[in-house]
């Protein structure tokens, strides 16, 4: 039996919506995927019993190194094939490198402290230990940008610090609290939310392309790490690791380096297919996510209360998500009406 044009214009339709919720969700398990693949294997090279390299700052310069010759290779590919690889092309500035130097500053403060609060802290616990993140984010706002937080928000960030302080009881309760480890992931939090801000202030810097931008922070991030790691002591740690040679080492700290990598690509592509709101709670529900599998593969037994501090993190965090999405929506909604009333005013003018 033969279509007629409505049936195929609905046919089509059908295929057109299936192959993007397709394409959404196979993003969405990527997201996924590389995310918590990139905390189990960070956990696994910054505190195993088997690897025992107490090198955290290494670790992480290793992993900024992998990332810009991800980039200069990609770039490079570029130019071979420039119909197959799409990536911007690399053209050192050393005045570009001197204007981005605050944000890399946050930017290895970001990601050393993150690692270091990974160390410290198991990875059921890691979403709690640096999930201040919003509030600091609602703080900075306020004290750099000049920007209010309604009250509604404000409340959500109220409950996800209930949340962190639950957790933390609950962690002292359990005998499993690094206090390290959750002074880190303050830190963390805040470079974290500092990050996001000076990323929106030198993005114009580098023609708004994030790529150019991942490339100028890991090479500033290359050196500033340099006099770290001499400054902690961290030089003998490295020089006799008995697994400096070992293969099987440099193919898990490169892998590091290629997650630390993909999740940038991954992050902004999840945004691009889905939107900035579906991220965050794709994001929340990740955390969640990791938080089972963590207890699952660790085997941690955790009380009805450390599971409650949890959900209330989630919830506060989900909450503000949903609040700051419906402010968005009515600041746009009040900009389409005060553009229409301008338009009008325009036509009744002689």
């Amino acid at each position: 039996m033969r279509r007629g044009p409505l049936g195929f214009y609905k046919s089509h339709k059908m295929e057109s919506r299936l192959r993007q919720y397709v394409t959404i969700a196979a993003v969405v398990a990527t997201y996924w995927c590389v995310s918590i693949s990139m905390v189990f294997l960070n956990k696994y090279l910054l505190s195993s019993e088997d690897l025992k390299l107490n090198a955290p700052l290494f670790i992480t310069w290793y992993q900024c190194v992998v990332t810009v010759g991800i980039c200069l290779g990609l770039s490079y590919l570029s130019k071979l094939f420039p119909n197959h690889v799409t990536f911007p092309q690399v053209d050192f500035d050393l005045k570009i490198c001197r204007a981005t130097l605050p944000l890399s500053i946050v930017f290895v403060s970001m990601i050393s402290f993150n690692n270091l609060c990974l160390k410290f802290v198991g990875v059921a616990f890691y979403y709690v230990g640096r999930s201040l993140t919003t509030v600091f984010n609602v703080v900075f706002s306020y004290f750099i940008l000049k920007q209010t937080t309604s009250w509604k928000a404000m409340g959500c960030c109220g409950i996800i610090i209930c949340g962190f302080f639950m957790g933390v009881d609950q962690e002292k309760v359990a005998g499993s609290l690094s206090v390290m480890g959750v002074v880190f992931g303050v830190l963390a939090s805040a470079s974290v939310a500092m990050n996001s801000i000076y990323t929106k202030k030198v993005l114009p810097l580098v023609d708004n392309n994030i790529w150019r931008l991942t490339l100028y922070n890991n090479i500033n991030a290359s050196f500033l790490f340099l006099p770290l790691m001499a400054l902690f002591g961290e030089a003998p740690e490295v020089i006799f690791f008995p697994k400096l040679g070992n293969l099987s080492f440099w193919f898990y700290m490169t892998l590091g380096g290629v997650f630390g990598f993909a999740i940038g690509y991954v992050t902004g592509l999840q945004i691009k297919v889905t939107s900035p709101l579906t991220h965050n709670i794709s994001g929340t529900a990740k955390a969640c996510a990791q938080t089972v599998l963590a207890c699952t593969y660790y085997g941690d037994i955790k009380s009805t209360l450390w599971w409650t501090s949890n959900a209330v993190v989630l919830a506060g965090s989900g909450g503000y998500t949903e609040v700051r999405r419906r402010e968005m929506d009515q600041q746009r909604k009040e900009a389409v009406m005060v553009l229409a009333d301008k338009v009008n005013e325009d036509k009744d003018q002689p």
